[in-house]
């Protein structure tokens, strides 16, 4: 992206969670899963302050309730998380649940239940055991080795077939700032995120990002927001928004760099190529993928516009099936920009399969075929659709369907 030019922005080797300064992490098994690590956890060291955007799906499990809560609080020590158990659907005993957690963790770092934020995933609708978490947390070391930031990255997959975890560093008024962070999700992906007011939700997109920049606490949460909608808000698997979608950003100022309006455009910089790379590795691991798909929308009459065409040629199943299949049907591409609800005249309507030319000015071009078709074999593939209504771009990240698509699916619960 141009921002790393920009702004000399440097992903480092190995990072995640614990590249920030002043973050531990640390993860154990409580036999949540089937096997390995299923609970971890991530601390600040000083009091942090949190920013953090939630499912908006009507379902909402547990700890996304009890986390929107904890959230509110002017500060925050650490984010407690379990794979194998979405705590969702369970009633008045999943908040207690949720509670719970968040008491068990702020015994072990011995602050308030409030500054502990709470996350988890798996499956809906079973108890959660507080004995299995319980026991985790009397196992788990929390340090800031390197080695924690693929630990704990690892510890809350489900079907995630690979640990999704990265960080990234810049100079800010001649200090060094860093985000880091992971993200797990690979089905149940359709994230639809935002900020939620406890008093007003399987597979989940999870995101714990950190960061040693200083930051007011509403200047977080609206940084947080805008990158969401442009990276994980903008990718999909399957377009099912998950009860438990959840991302969390903290912010100890451990850097020394209080983030301002005159270098906030530095910082937004570094937290976006974060998430993108983040959001991207999402697409790439969806469940039974073989192919990650870039989808970029040109020339539409306003960002609205643009994302809508985006996210509903990203969501075809009858794209991604054809992706799948090596088919260069742009026909269905066509189709799924013309019904989004996008307003563009569609005989200025272009497509292009990477570099291939396949449709223009309302009728295909003379296209060679097998170029196209060879386009498509590649392990990542880019669709560019120009809408010719205004000067407004999108960007969103998708995979193909493949056969093991519906069998990871069809056998998920069992």
């Amino acid at each position: 992206m141009s921002m790393q030019l920009d702004f000399n922005i440097q992903f480092l080797p190995d990072g995640g969670v614990v590249s920030a300064k002043g973050f531990l992490a640390g993860s154990a098994r409580g036999e949540i899963k089937t096997h390995g690590d299923d609970v971890a956890l991530i601390v600040s060291e000083n009091p942090a302050i949190a920013a953090a955007v939630f499912t908006r799906n009507l379902v909402k499990a547990a700890p996304v309730l009890v986390c929107a809560e904890h959230a509110q609080s002017t500060q925050a020590r650490a984010i407690i998380i379990n794979a194998g158990n979405a705590n969702c659907c369970t009633g008045e005993q999943g908040i207690r649940d949720a509670r719970k957690m968040c008491e068990l963790a702020a015994t072990r770092l011995n602050c308030d239940d409030r500054e502990v934020l709470v996350c988890s995933t798996g499956i809906i609708g079973h108890a959660l055991s507080m004995n299995k978490i319980e026991s985790a947390l009397s196992q788990l070391e929390y340090s800031d080795d390197a080695a924690q930031n693929e630990k704990v990255a690892r510890a809350v997959m489900t079907t995630d077939t690979r640990p999704k975890f990265c960080a990234a560093s810049t100079s800010i008024d001649g200090k060094t700032v860093t985000v880091g962070g992971f993200i797990k999700g690979v089905g149940m992906i359709g994230p639809d995120m935002g900020a939620l007011i406890p008093s007003t939700p399987h597979a989940t997109l999870l995101c714990v990002l950190t960061t040693d920049a200083q930051f007011e606490k509403q200047a977080l949460q609206s940084e947080l927001e805008n990158i969401v909608e442009r990276t994980f808000n903008s990718v999909t698997v399957d377009g099912d928004t998950s009860t438990n979608d959840t991302a969390i950003l903290l912010a100890n100022g451990a850097s020394g760099v209080l983030i301002n309006s005159e270098n906030s455009a530095q910082f937004r910089a570094l937290l976006e190529n974060v998430c993108t790379h983040l959001a991207r590795e999402v697409a790439r691991d969806g469940e039974g993928a073989t192919k990650i798909i870039t989808i970029k929308v040109l020339r539409a009459r306003d960002e609205s516009d643009a994302k809508k065409v985006a996210m509903t040629i990203a969501n075809s199943p009858l794209v991604k099936t054809a992706l799948f299949g090596n088919d260069p049907n742009w026909g269905r591409i066509a189709a799924a920009a013309g019904r989004s609800g996008a307003n563009f005249d569609a005989q200025n309507l272009q497509i292009k399969l990477g570099d291939v030319e396949v449709f223009k000015n309302g009728e295909p071009t003379d296209f060679d075929l097998t170029q196209a078709e060879a386009v498509l074999k590649n392990e990542e593939v880019e669709i560019e659709v120009s809408l010719g209504a205004g000067g407004n771009v999108w960007t969103a990240w998708t995979c193909d369907f493949s056969y093991d698509y519906v069998k990871i699916n069809a056998e998920y619960h069992t």
